[in-house]
């Protein structure tokens, strides 16, 4: 992934009681400043869970590529900035900020086109003031103290 001191990670507690682990991104500000990245994606991937309600390890392992070659992928073509990675509670969420949900689409298929079918969710809504990201990061917050 990006450079470690770009991310922060936080553990916190899903309703049911569950570890989920919030990395945020720091280094938003140059997207976060431009308008046209208003448009917030989540892509989800619910998986069979263990007990600590963790991914096991060929699932994690087959995720962490997943986001490195999303992080690429965008690295590259700057038309998205990744900015979140919920883990936990039987459920894996990558969060986005993007200008084009066309164009998103597209390099999130040519990233992840030579892997099998994976069962992700994509949800799209307008954030242009980025309030969810400001949610997100209050978690980092936590992680400080």
């Amino acid at each position: 992934m990006a450079k470690e001191n770009e991310w922060w990670t936080s553990p916190q507690e899903s309703e049911s009681g569950k570890l989920i682990l919030v990395t945020g991104r720091k280094d938003i500000d140059r997207f976060r400043r431009n308008p046209k990245f208003s448009i917030r994606v989540e892509i989800s991937w619910k998986y069979d869970e263990q007990e600590d309600g963790m991914p096991d390890l060929p699932t994690s392992k087959l995720m962490e590529e997943v986001t490195e070659r999303l992080h690429e992928v965008f690295k590259k073509d700057p038309v998205a900035v990744m900015t979140g990675i919920f883990t936990g509670d039987g459920i894996r969420e990558w969060v986005f900020y993007t200008l084009s949900t066309n164009i998103f689409g597209r390099k999130l298929n040519e990233s992840l086109s030579d892997l099998p079918v994976l069962p992700l969710e994509i949800t799209c809504e307008n954030d242009s003031a980025w309030e969810a990201y400001d949610e997100m990061a209050e978690a980092e917050i936590w992680a400080d103290d």
